[in-house]
């Protein structure tokens, strides 16, 4: 008899281990995958994890890493906060690819003029749209208690409809020859996120990662606000008892997140993209979900979280055109990662009890 007994406390042991047995627990049956696939587990494995660091091409792979992560980081610290507080903003995806929109509607629209003012503008309208989004969910769960799971979620089909409009109307490139897909930024240089340090990756969505990364830390460590935050996801009526405002609680939440990810798509669609264009967005806003909770909720378990996600979209790359893997089955495999987190936490509130069940 296998039965599960909750713990009185969380285990801090399991809290700390879970993450590197929900990865092993991925190479595992990717392994599995991966060979009812036809292909050498051991290669494939290899190829997605040791190639891209170590192999020969390593240079060139380790600065891709850096362009990866950064987006991944930015929105998933964003993230972390609303679901620390039990505030659940799904819809992550929306915001970036309206950031996106937003910051580069602001520098298309100054096209050809030379200024060192217009990225920082773009910056600014990046953010602003990424926040204005996710207060949709904000503002209907505040006054009308909608539950910002759905709506936030099918927030991102409205953006990606957005999105294919302006790539094929408002921002669509006007000496393109008829092709979807707005001017690229490389040949606009006041709007071009380049790198800051010459083919390392380190453009300015990765600098704003790390320093989101160090301000959250911060928020959470060292300001009452960060213990409230914690507080409203660990004990709601406790916080509600000891003043914290749930509604402006959500709002901030779901602002920063949003904030963030639209960050992320003004960085990305002004850097490696280059330009608004109808695939535009990778799922980089889903993908942060499964950082976040890797990271386990924490500012630097998620920029660890992060670069190991970056490390599987690289190796993932290299085995679809090493190997002659599916993209399927590289998604499927990134997926298997939260699913093999979500399963092996049961242990951290959960024991194992085995034997026979005590008759009344």
């Amino acid at each position: 008899m296998i039965a599960l007994e909750k713990r009185p406390t969380p285990s801090r042991f399991w809290t700390g281990i879970t993450p590197f047995l929900a990865v092993l627990a991925t190479m595992i049956a990717g392994g599995i995958m991966f060979a009812i696939l036809g292909k050498d587990p051991f290669a494939a494995i290899r190829t997605i994890f040791w190639d891209p660091v170590f192999g020969e091409f390593a240079f060139y792979y380790r600065s891709q890493l850096l362009v990866k992560a950064g987006p991944l980081i930015l929105i998933a610290i964003g993230l972390s906060l609303g679901f620390r507080a039990g505030v659940w903003n799904i819809g992550a995806e929306g915001q970036y690819i309206i950031g996106a929109i937003c910051g580069a509607a602001v520098g298309l629209a100054f096209y050809p003029t030379e200024s060192f003012l217009i990225f920082p503008a773009m910056v600014i309208a990046g953010g602003l749209g990424g926040f204005l989004w996710a207060m949709i969910p904000g503002i209907l769960k505040v006054k009308f208690q909608t539950n910002e799971i759905l709506v936030s979620l099918l927030l991102v089909y409205v953006a990606e409809a957005i999105l294919a409009s302006m790539a094929l109307g408002a921002l669509k490139n006007p000496d393109g020859a008829g092709f979807p897909g707005s001017r690229n930024f490389r040949s606009y240089p006041s709007a071009y996120n380049e790198d800051l340090i010459a083919n390392t990756g380190m453009h300015w969505g990765v600098v704003f990662a790390f320093i989101a990364v160090i301000f959250a830390y911060i928020l959470l460590s060292r300001h009452m606000l960060g213990f409230q935050i914690k507080l409203a996801g660990q004990a709601p009526r406790a916080a509600r008892f000891g003043g914290v405002n749930p509604d402006r609680l959500i709002l901030f939440c779901l602002g920063v997140s949003g904030m963030l990810a639209g960050l992320a798509g003004l960085f990305e669609v002004s850097g490696p993209a280059g330009q608004v264009s109808i695939d535009f967005n990778v799922g980089y806003g889903f993908t942060a979900i499964i950082v976040a909770f890797l990271g386990r909720l924490h500012p630097i378990g998620i920029l660890l979280a992060g670069l190991l996600m970056a490390l599987t979209y690289i190796g993932g790359e290299l085995a679809q055109s090493n190997l002659g893997l599916p993209a399927a089955a590289i998604q499927a495999f990134q997926g298997m990662l939260l699913f093999f987190l979500l399963a092996v936490d049961v242990l951290t509130n959960y024991r194992l009890r085995f034997g026979n069940r005590e008759v009344a």
